[in-house]
Parts: structure tokens; C-alpha cells; sequence
């Protein structure tokens, strides 16, 4: 990458992996958001090592990102490459669903993992509400890893999930929107069959943010010279745009002094700037919003996030 990523795309990530060492280097922290599928594309594979290298601090993702990490630990010699898929027909879709295969582009999660993941959530989430505690998705997860004997139907190397490395550094995951996913939807279900006696034992979005916000307090310098807290942010939409929200939330509406912009902020996308579209806003519109500042380095690679992502944390970890 040094010798041949020259100029561009290809510059841009260079130049974001080098900025990424150097804000490290300072003592600076780490948050990645994750939206997309990539924990379906494996990105676990990098990210874990990246987590245990202790290069990433705290995590906003996607419920289907959290979950398919999971997913994927326990079942994916059961997943099925569609190497064709632009040339799926609209009944060849209606017979996966009928196989209970569930595509996302070119590979398909099998329902049979999801119901496994189900049962055995719908057992925490009632004893929980029973014992009027609370706790974000992610917890729940952890828990379930947690559980005897699991370990012995893992499918993958643990070394590979990302939500697990997360689990053993203690690193936070923050959900925004969680029930836009397929255990999100599973617990509402629950919920509305009377299964579960209520919504409570999960944690709502404003007590995440609100988590987040005291994480980056924790986290950001506030009181010393050094750099404050980073952002890598693949793709856009609610994982993205939830936890950049912090930063101005306790500026601007908690109204607290000494609080210092995102320290580094970069963005990969195939998303492009056009009528108001978050996920193709470029980075210095963000200055105005109160989430970067003139001086944080800011870059974005418009590219495909499954090429570019295992690029930037290979180059990290010195691959």
C-alpha cells in the first residue's frame, strides 16, 4: 500500500491508516460505527484483532451488524454463497424464503440460527424484565456467549467474532435502532404475545446515548492537551450518524465547557453527495454541526467498505 496507493482513493486510505497510528501514537481512542453487513462479510476476521490490539475503544453498529457477527460464530458452515445473485429471478427469491434462507447479496443466513438465537434470548429477556433490569443488546449477546457449553458449537474460530473480542476488552458496543433487526423484531413479537411482560428490560435509545456520551467524557481528553476521541465510520445511516451526535449533544444542548470535537474523523462510502444525503455528506459539513473542528483531520474514501476496511486495519496491524 505505501509503495502503490499513490494517488485518489487509494491515497486517501493510506493517508486515514497513517492518520489513524499517529492519533494512537498520541493516546488518543478509537470508535468505529458499522453499518452495512459487514459483520456478514466477515469483517470480524480484522476488527477482532484490531479490538484486542487495542485500537478500537467503542463500537456503533447496526443490530443486523451486531447479531450476524453471532450469527455467523455459530452457524456459518450452514450459510450458502449465491455466486449469481444479480441473476436471481423473483421465484428463485420466493424459494429461499421458502428454505427459510435469508440473502443478503451474494450469501443467505438460515433461519434455523435466528430461532436458536430466539430461544435462547427469550429466556434472558424474561428474567431480566422479571428482576426489573435493563441492558442493551449487546449485553444480552454477551450473556448468550456466556452460556455452558457454547463454545463447543462455535463454527468459526472465536478469534473471528468481533463482538467477542469486544466482550473480552470490555469494549462497549452502542445499538441505535436495534429493533430494525431480526432479534429486534423477535423481541417486539415477544413482546406483543405476552411472553415478555414488557418493553423495560431493554435499554431505550436516548439511555444509549446517553451512555455513549458519558463513555466519551471518560474518553476524550477534556481536561489535558492530548487528542480526543476518533471516528471511523463505514458506510452511513444511524450507526454513523447516532454516535457522531454525541459531541454536539454535550456542547450544544448539555452546554458543558472544555468539550473537545471528534479527534479524527474518516468515513468510507460508495455513497456520493446529492440533495442533503447524510450517508455522501462530506466531512467538513460536519464542522457546522458541531462535530468536527477546522483542525481534526478528516478524510473519505468513496469505495467499496468490504475492500477498503480490511485494508485500513491490515495496514494497522502491520499485515
Amino acid at each position: 500500500m505505501d509503495q502503490h496507493f499513490l494517488h485518489f482513493n487509494s491515497r486517501e486510505v493510506v493517508a486515514a491508516a497513517r492518520a489513524w497510528e499517529q492519533h494512537l501514537a498520541k493516546g488518543g481512542k478509537m470508535l468505529i460505527s458499522l453499518a452495512g453487513a459487514m459483520s456478514t462479510a466477515r469483517i470480524g476476521r480484522t476488527l477482532s484483532r484490531l479490538i484486542r490490539a487495542d485500537m478500537v475503544h467503542a463500537v456503533s453498529c447496526t443490530g443486523a451488524n451486531l447479531e450476524e457477527d453471532v450469527f455467523a460464530l455459530l452457524a456459518a458452515p450452514d450459510y450458502e454463497v449465491i455466486p449469481d445473485w444479480r441473476a436471481l429471478r423473483a421465484e428463485d427469491e420466493a424459494a429461499l424464503l421458502a428454505r427459510g434462507m435469508n440473502r443478503v447479496t451474494d450469501i443467505c443466513i438460515p433461519e434455523t440460527v435466528m430461532l436458536d438465537m430466539d430461544a435462547r434470548l427469550l429466556e434472558l429477556w424474561r428474567a431480566a424484565c422479571e428482576a426489573g433490569t435493563a441492558k442493551m443488546p449487546s449485553e444480552y449477546l454477551w450473556e448468550v456467549l456466556d452460556q455452558p457449553g457454547l463454545r463447543d458449537q462455535f463454527k468459526l474460530p472465536a478469534e473471528e467474532s468481533w463482538v467477542l473480542a469486544a466482550k473480552e476488552k470490555g469494549v462497549p458496543i452502542y445499538t441505535p435502532g436495534w429493533e430494525d433487526s431480526s432479534l429486534g423484531n423477535a423481541f417486539t413479537a415477544f413482546v406483543m404475545k405476552e411472553e415478555i411482560p414488557s418493553h423495560r428490560c431493554i435499554v431505550p435509545g436516548t439511555e444509549v446515548m446517553a451512555r455513549l456520551m458519558r463513555w466519551y467524557l471518560s474518553n476524550c481528553n477534556r481536561s489535558k492537551n492530548g487528542p480526543s476521541v476518533g471516528f471511523f465510520q463505514i458506510g452511513g445511516g444511524i450507526a454513523g450518524d447516532f454516535a457522531i451526535c454525541a459531541v454536539p449533544a454535550l456542547i450544544q444542548d448539555m452546554k458543558l465547557s472544555g468539550v473537545p470535537f471528534w479527534g479524527y474523523f474518516c468515513q468510507v462510502s460508495d455513497a456520493v453527495t446529492s440533495y442533503g444525503g447524510y450517508s455522501g455528506a462530506p466531512p467538513n459539513e460536519k464542522i457546522t454541526w458541531a462535530k468536527l473542528s477546522v483542525d481534526t483531520p478528516r478524510f473519505m474514501i468513496q469505495s467499496d467498505a468490504t475492500i477498503v476496511a480490511p485494508l485500513v486495519f491490515g495496514y494497522l496491524l502491520g499485515d
